[in-house]
């Protein structure tokens, strides 16, 4: 009978334990996937991929040291955490290094309580059909010309942590995703758009024909766009690139980014950094949710946690180094991988919704940009200065006019965040979502 990858963690962590380890812990991941790609009816892509890895964490006194295998025979163990306890010897002293001070633990659990496992497992012939079914829809959208492709997935993972500290705990999680990306137009004024939706469950999952639908119209809206003038407007973005503001967020307040100094919200802890009405959101605990895990990457457990309140910044995202550096004490946003040590990290991240439409939300601007999608990034973390290329639609008259492209928008992230106000459309499409968002005054550069 095969050794669970739970059972292989512990076992590794009990050895580096037995042969002098002050501390220790391990963690396994293991994927499967399947992917598949079609372009105008012929299959492109059929990959099938599976991946085993087993990382190993050591400690003596204030020097760690991290090894890792994709050999998963017990019979190296030993030589694994010889040459794990042989590099602590030689590193030099860390002395925030060390496993969660005074955190909850998940303590010895195998579970789907959070709901990640669909037992729905499609082969290669049901994922070509749904690409077939997406390219098909896109190219019966009047105005498309061609078709950049389609593609249809499906992966497993599983997660398994042991630690010295009596953690013992794995997780495994699946996803089923469709893309496609459509042509519209000729020659040089040939525009290119597209959707994707990812989910844990099948079931969840959009139809095929709507994700290409929607790639389709959306390309030919693109058609025979202009630019803007160069200025100060009001700028909407739509959803899928508004979720990158909460990116630059994220980043921001990043244990890491705070205890070295580099982070233009490193002073604002428990300051109003957005309006009144604006709530952020990073939820582990989320069912169904596409980053949703029982603990994090050192078994801290899972829960949900408000960054911020009422616009006010409430807590940075933690792991154990940096809450130690801080003086704080970790909010299990540890991520983690086999040869590399935890770093902060969101999980299901988003906005709270606003409590007025888009439509409203635009209705009154009389010259603006609506923005679909963005390029390029010159975002500066420690002052916060933004600048990114972007296309999209003019706004005249509180309406959706004529598409723009090949111009700017420009501002200063802390600035941005105080003006920001958030419509009502919040979708959980991504791992980071957000609805649609809108910010006066920021710098155009266009004609």
């Amino acid at each position: 009978m095969s050794v669970s990858p739970l059972a292989l963690a512990c076992d590794l962590v009990d050895r580096a334990c037995k042969k002098g380890a002050d501390a220790a812990d391990a963690v396994y991941v293991g994927s499967t996937s399947l992917g598949v790609g079609v372009r105008n009816g012929t299959t492109e892509e059929l990959e099938r991929s599976e991946t085993t890895d087993l990382g190993l964490r050591v400690f003596r006194g204030k020097r760690s040291a991290i090894v890792s295998t994709s050999t998963l025979d017990p019979h190296g163990f030993d030589a694994l955490v010889e040459q794990a306890l042989s590099m602590a010897q030689v590193l030099p002293e860390d002395l925030h290094a060390g496993l969660p001070d005074d955190a909850p633990l998940i303590g010895r659990s195998e579970t789907n309580a959070l709901d990640l496992i669909d037992p729905v497992e499609p082969d290669a012939a049901m994922l070509l059909e749904r690409a077939r079914r997406a390219e098909n829809a896109a190219r019966s959208v009047r105005g498309v010309t061609n078709s950049a492709g389609a593609n249809a997935g499906w992966g497993r993972s599983l997660v398994a942590l042991a630690s010295s500290q009596g953690v013992a705990g794995s997780y495994s999680r699946t996803s089923h995703s469709v893309s496609m990306s459509a042509l519209a137009g000729q020659g040089t004024g040939m525009q290119r758009d597209y959707d994707y939706h990812s989910a844990v469950y099948l079931s969840d999952l959009d139809d095929p024909e709507v994700i290409g639908a929607s790639a389709g119209q959306k390309a030919v809206s693109r058609l025979n766009p202009v630019r803007p003038r160069t200025g100060t407007l009001t700028v909407v973005f739509a959803p899928r690139v508004a979720s990158s503001l909460l990116g630059h967020f994220s980043s921001a307040i990043s244990g890491t980014a705070i205890s070295r100094g580099t982070s233009f919200l490193k002073t604002k802890m428990g300051e109003r950094i957005f309006s009144a009405g604006v709530t952020v959101t990073d939820d582990s605990s989320w069912k169904r949710g596409l980053r949703s895990r029982p603990f994090d990457g050192e078994g801290v457990i899972g829960r949900k946690l408000e960054l911020v309140s009422g616009g006010i910044l409430q807590s940075w995202l933690l792991d154990s180094r940096s809450a130690r550096q801080l003086g704080l004490q970790t909010n299990g946003r540890a991520s983690r991988g086999t040869s590399s040590p935890p770093a902060p990290g969101t999980t299901n991240l988003f906005f709270e919704p606003g409590t007025v439409s888009p439509a409203d939300l635009m209705s009154d601007i009389s010259e603006g940009l609506y923005v679909t999608e963005m390029m390029g990034s010159a975002v500066n973390g420690l002052t916060g200065d933004y600048s990114r290329g972007a296309s999209g639609f003019m706004i005249r008259n509180g309406q959706i006019a004529e598409p723009v492209a090949e111009f700017t928008v420009a501002g200063n992230l802390l600035d941005m965040f105080g003006r920001l106000q958030l419509a009502d459309d919040l979708l959980f499409r991504f791992g980071t979502n957000a609805p649609t968002i809108r910010i006066d005054a920021m710098s155009i550069a266009g004609n």
